[in-house]
């Protein structure tokens, strides 16, 4: 697909909307509405190591409006401008969860919705973790909460954690760290 031509419809404090026209992979033309994202970091943290049988997670119950109500997550945000995907992933973590990690691993990056958005999320594991000062933003209502990595399972299995960047950083855990 080429990028023939991308006309901005609008610029907000996040994300942007470009109408792009595209040449498709068979030759035939078309324009798709993009919506631009900076990037964001999400962060699983571990109070415990997670080759435990058991072990300690730290899950955010966090109000999304566009959800209507509060989801289950792990602490996670936009990237800043030339910020590293790294350096987010550990200001997310004090903001949001009131701690410092001394190992940050990356996980993996996936695209969120890439249908009409260019979103990328950088997915890690902290490990090694230390309390500091939360520092939600004013539009965040944040509680922090500690979980078996079991009681996470079934939280997964009954629909309790539906947030997709949550739910693929602690199955990439489950799958590729803990049973590696």
């Amino acid at each position: 697909m080429t990028l023939e031509r991308s006309e901005r419809r609008y610029e907000g404090r996040v994300i942007s909307v470009d109408h792009d026209t595209v040449r498709f992979p068979d030759g035939s033309v078309g324009v798709l509405e993009m919506i631009r994202h900076p990037g964001a970091a999400a962060v699983v943290p571990m109070l415990d190591d997670p080759a435990s049988p058991d072990p300690r997670v730290l899950l955010i119950h966090q109000f999304r409006h566009a959800a209507n109500g509060f989801l289950w997550e792990v602490p996670a945000g936009t990237l800043g401008p030339e910020e590293a995907p790294d350096d987010c992933a550990r200001r997310e973590l004090a903001e949001e969860a009131g701690m410092e990690a001394s190992r940050l691993t990356r996980l993996t990056t996936i695209y969120t919705t890439p249908g009409f958005t260019d979103e990328r999320i950088h997915l890690y594991l902290a490990a090694g973790l230390t309390p500091v000062a939360l520092a939600p933003e004013a539009d965040e209502f944040i509680t922090v909460h500690e979980k078996r990595w079991s009681e996470v399972g079934r939280m997964i299995r009954t629909g309790k954690i539906r947030d997709g960047k949550s739910l693929c950083a602690l199955m990439h855990v489950n799958c590729f760290v803990r049973h590696a």
